[in-house]
């Protein structure tokens, strides 16, 4: 029998977790913003990969779940965290703050779109149809369920960071599968944050020093940053490298879609939105084409 952890089922489970996760992180981190009027989008993310390596590090090292990098790996690495967290966070977290949560979820939900498209481009990995039934009918659930909420007002400026969010998330999930085959997926999540604030570390020293000082860290503030920094800025991205190890790119990725449904029900519980019909129908044909993207024959390129 299938080990429980190498199952399709496992599998699933983990990717519709970090769908979830990365679904609340677009309206805890608009919370933050409007909480915290001195945090800049550096100093979030800083803060967040901060948490996640104090956290992650003794724990995996205590575990013997942390490699040294192989030989020639370390340029894949770089480059990793270069896409992510490094340029997709600064893309990605400036949008958030220009636009509305539920936008940004939309707009980065489109990420599936584009990388099958990536993966053929630099693998020749087959598209194959239904995969793309399966991503065209999840955007249109997205659309529904936009149409039953709110928050479609945005600037230029943000659509335009987001969209370099995207791009990036692309080019990102093209190197990962450099290297998703030969560490455990929380190795791989734990590597990317020490590097990542490596990246960061010159910008905060230099641009946000006063704004730390100003930030209250009360427990609300708190409670936020821990989640971002532990359930979104690890597990998620742990999570989803595992899908990526045992279902491919193309059909982990396709999870994605599913992100601004979780928004909106963050959204809908904390009272920033009203739940209704046309958001449920939206929900709805968004796990149908997340199904149907499933049955496509395609995996993880050997």
């Amino acid at each position: 029998m299938t080990p429980l952890k190498h199952s399709r089922t496992f599998t699933y489970l983990l990717l519709t977790l970090s769908v979830i996760f990365w679904g609340v992180s677009f309206i805890f981190t608009k919370e933050l913003f409007l909480t915290e009027e001195h945090l800049s989008v550096t100093l979030l993310i800083f803060l967040r990969l901060a948490i996640a390596t104090i956290v992650m590090v003794p724990m995996l090292t205590a575990m013997r779940k942390l490699p040294r990098l192989r030989k020639g790996d370390l340029k894949w690495f770089l480059l990793l965290s270069l896409c992510e967290p490094f340029i997709y966070h600064l893309c990605e977290t400036t949008g958030v703050q220009l636009v509305s949560g539920s936008l940004a979820s939309v707009v980065i939900a489109t990420i599936p779109l584009f990388v099958p498209f990536g993966m053929w481009l630099g693998y020749r990995e087959r598209i194959h149809p239904l995969m793309l039934l399966g991503v065209a009918l999840s955007l249109i659930g997205v659309g529904l369920t936009l149409l039953g909420g709110e928050g479609l007002a945005g600037n230029a400026m943000g659509m335009l960071f987001l969209a370099g969010a995207v791009a990036i998330a692309v080019v990102y999930t093209l190197v990962l599968v450099k290297v998703v085959d030969h560490y455990n997926p929380l190795a791989i999540t734990t590597y990317q944050n020490i590097i990542g604030l490596v990246y960061f570390l010159p910008l905060v020293l230099t641009f946000d020093l006063g704004n730390l000082a100003q930030i209250s860290f009360s427990p609300k503030t708190l409670a936020l940053l821990l989640t971002l920094g532990i359930c979104c800025s690890t597990l998620a991205y742990s999570f989803y490298n595992h899908g990526v190890r045992h279902l491919g790119a193309s059909q982990a990725c396709i999870f994605n879609n599913a992100i601004p449904v979780f928004s909106l029900i963050a959204a809908v519980i904390l009272g920033q939105e009203h739940f209704t019909w046309t958001k449920a129908a939206g929900i709805a044909v968004v796990i149908a084409g997340v199904l149907i993207a499933q049955m496509a024959p395609s995996g993880p390129k050997k």
